[in-house]
């Protein structure tokens, strides 16, 4: 591919365009658009169709969980990268569940930022170090919930193999775990993703761990 296009999505002018300068100084990345409110900035990712929407959260007219959820539900492609100064847990799982691939505090750095974007826009899953933590320190008392009837869509190797990916483990390592082909593990994923109504490894992640997997 010729590189990643970007939409910026942030209210506060002077911010959105630091942004865009860093991005544009970056090589494979191509700024295609600016929005300054949620509403915006989903007329702008249906209209322009980036890999990438940067997105604060809190924003004028349409806030950015909701407009992630709507270009997510419109456009599933897109990569939705959040980058706010909102760190509660909170505020990280809406955004998840809204359909975002990542999660960067506005105090990052810029090289940070330049590696989210592209980690998005390749597919990945990216959260900042201490949004992770939070994360993890999240989900520390959901282990003691029952998981019996959690999910009885799935079957029996897919919700071991579910509860691997709640433990952050990739492809490759539950392949040999299990004594399966990555394109097994693969189709299996594919499958719990579907019944999970989930986009995203990071959504299902987090549907797990609510349940007490992982």
């Amino acid at each position: 591919m010729d590189g990643y296009r970007v939409l910026i999505a942030d209210d506060h002018e002077e911010f959105r365009r630091g942004l865009e300068a860093l991005l544009a100084a970056t090589p494979d990345v191509e700024v295609v658009g600016t929005a300054s409110d949620g509403a915006m900035a989903i007329a702008l990712a249906l209209d322009l169709q980036p890999d990438v929407v940067l997105m604060d959260l809190h924003m004028p007219r349409v806030n950015g969980v909701d407009a992630t959820a709507q270009i997510v539900a419109s456009s599933p492609h897109i990569g939705v990268l959040v980058l706010t100064m909102m760190e509660d847990e909170e505020s990280v799982f809406a955004a998840v569940r809204a359909g975002a691939r990542g999660y960067l505090l506005k105090g990052a750095r810029r090289g940070e930022i330049t590696r989210a974007v592209q980690a998005v826009g390749a597919g990945e899953v990216i959260f900042g170090p201490g949004i992770a933590d939070r994360v993890m320190a999240y989900f520390a008392g959901a282990r003691s919930r029952p998981v019996a009837d959690a999910f009885p869509d799935l079957t029996e190797r897919e919700r071991v193999v579910l509860g691997l990916i709640a433990e952050g483990k990739e492809n490759g390592e539950i392949a040999r775990q299990l004594g399966l082909s990555i394109k097994t593990v693969r189709n299996h994923a594919s499958n719990i993703f579907t019944k999970l109504q989930v986009a995203h490894r990071a959504q299902a992640i987090v549907k797990a761990r609510e349940a007490g997997m992982g």
